[in-house]
């Protein structure tokens, strides 16, 4: 599609406008797609050419090094050693024995047996002393699974540490050839402490990040992958063993009959992506309108207000949700008043939590009372910082309130807040506290229930994901459930991001 010029666009009607962003965006996704798949390839590229020119440089260290950096290869720090850096040498050294001996003693068994996820389930053997058959368990495979890998994490960490000694080796080389002297033990105690500080601050942080999140991750991703549920819990009734894509296969294939996990996964992706949106964007411009309402001039009491709006932020969710959900049931303080005014009948009661349509439509209503304060004190802060120069020139101009809002705060709002829209559009997609505490997921959907693990019509991905791991066990799908939520999370992240105007154009209102 040719692309207009700045003059032929500003000619154009709302309308007009409207539709050409609107063909941009559709006649410019394939060649988002042909960039992504060049990015993806030069990535590619760059990684093979990065992997030859490491092998090429160690294979030249050992071919021109010197005897200390040949053994270096086999025992771990003994360049160091040799060469005065003791502190260096033995840190190499103590790794290299370490791995050695749990490799040994434990590392290859969890390798062995995580091809298999163990052999060997629990089974009754005879007692001689008992008289009796007990249960005997052998093999543990979330174990297995979860020191497999360990093993294999620590293994990577091992290569990478024996590269590091490999580069040690060279650049000391090289700075003893120059005539330098070389850095002692001292010198690099105390550069952990001054020009290698960073690296100190990060070490135990970027630990707890390998442990607490990319682990489970990536065992996660590997159940995904297991039959692993209430009937192979992989130790005390039966073993778990790896499937393939099976898992996978069951998500997103439709078949007939009452294991339909794929319509029912369909059903609540699509309520996830309109409950997202609602969430987002009701709460983003309400909040605009009321901080928008409370910093207007004349206006009376403004700390009182905003008081007031911020107390629903310090009221724990937990407690203010439950009780709301509590207001609106079948026999909760609003059906109460409505009978006593004569609106409703003992059997014609609002079915606030029972009706489908009803449900949906209340908790994007009650998420808005809960959101609205959160926006309008970021509004507030940025309607504040908004150039007064600006409106007095739409004012001299002739420009009215409404246009004002269009040309100058709308657009300057969402250029400044386009990351946190991004960011409340995905934290809505996994928004388990507002579904949860008001209405469970239900009303129960009879065909979910069939189908999919006991899912409602307000269920989003999140809270059926919650619901398949502690009512049916069915860890493997909730795995899957797990990846699929990332990657819609990932696709959208990725999308929007790159097309918001402050990633665009970062110095437009500068």
């Amino acid at each position: 599609m040719e692309k207009l010029s700045d003059l032929e666009y500003l000619k154009l009607t709302k309308a007009q406008k409207f539709f050409y962003r609107l063909k941009l965006l559709i006649t410019g996704f394939p060649s988002w797609l042909l960039g992504l798949g060049k990015a993806l390839l030069s990535f590619l590229k760059n990684i093979i050419l990065n992997i030859k020119n490491e092998f090429l440089d160690i294979f030249l260290t050992f071919k021109n090094g010197d005897f200390k950096t040949k053994l270096s290869y086999l025992f771990m720090g003994f360049g160091s050693i040799a060469r005065g850096q003791i502190l260096r040498g033995l840190l190499f050294l103590i790794f290299e024995i370490v791995f050695i001996f749990y490799m040994i003693s434990s590392g290859t068994y969890w390798l062995n047996k995580l091809m298999t996820l163990g052999t060997k389930g629990p089974q009754e053997v005879y007692n001689e002393k008992l008289d009796q058959y007990v249960m005997t368990y052998y093999d543990n495979s979330f174990k297995i699974l979860l020191y497999g890998i360990l093993t294999i994490i620590f293994i990577i960490a091992f290569i990478y540490t024996w590269r590091l000694n490999i580069k040690q080796n060279k650049i000391s080389e090289a700075i003893i050839k120059s005539g330098k002297k070389l850095k002692s033990s001292k010198d690099d105690l105390r550069s952990l402490v001054d020009d290698q500080f960073h690296k100190t601050l990060l070490a135990l942080p970027l630990t707890g990040i390998i442990v607490f999140t990319a682990l489970p991750i990536l065992f996660m991703i590997l159940i995904a992958f297991t039959n692993f549920d209430a009937n192979h819990n992989g130790y005390s009734n039966a073993l778990f063993t790896w499937v393939g894509t099976s898992n996978i296969n069951q998500l997103v294939t439709w078949t007939s009959g009452s294991s339909n996990f794929s319509a029912t996964f369909g059903e609540i992706l699509t309520w996830t992506l309109i409950w997202a949106f609602f969430a987002t964007f009701t709460n983003y411009f309400l909040g605009i309108f009321v901080a928008l309402m409370i910093n207007k001039k004349g206006i009376m009491f403004k700390k009182l207000w905003r008081t007031i709006l911020v107390m629903t932020i310090a009221i724990p969710q937990f407690i203010s949700l439950l009780y709301v959900s509590k207001m609106f049931s079948n026999n909760g303080i609003i059906n109460g008043w409505l009978m006593d005014w004569g609106i409703v009948g003992l059997d014609s009661r609002i079915q606030f939590w029972e009706n489908p349509t009803l449900a949906r439509i209340m908790v994007i209503l009650i998420n808005i009372w809960i959101g609205i304060p959160y926006l309008m004190l970021i509004a507030t802060g940025i309607l504040l910082n908004i150039p007064a120069d600006l409106y007095e020139s739409a004012k001299i101009d002739g420009a009215s309130t409404l246009q004002q809002f269009q040309k100058i705060t709308l657009p300057y709002m969402l250029f400044i807040t386009g990351p946190y829209l991004l960011t409340s559009f995905i934290g809505n997609i996994n928004n388990f506290n507002v579904i949860f505490l008001l209405t469970g997921g239900g009303p129960t959907n009879q065909a979910y229930t069939t189908s999919g693990g006991s899912a409602g019509y307000t269920d989003l991905l999140i809270t059926w994901l919650f619901k398949i791991t502690t009512v049916d066990s069915n860890y493997k799908l909730a795995a899957v459930i797990g990846i699929a939520v990332f990657v819609v999370c990932a696709a959208i992240s990725l999308f929007v991001y790159n097309i918001l105007p402050s990633m665009k154009n970062e110095e437009e209102f500068q």
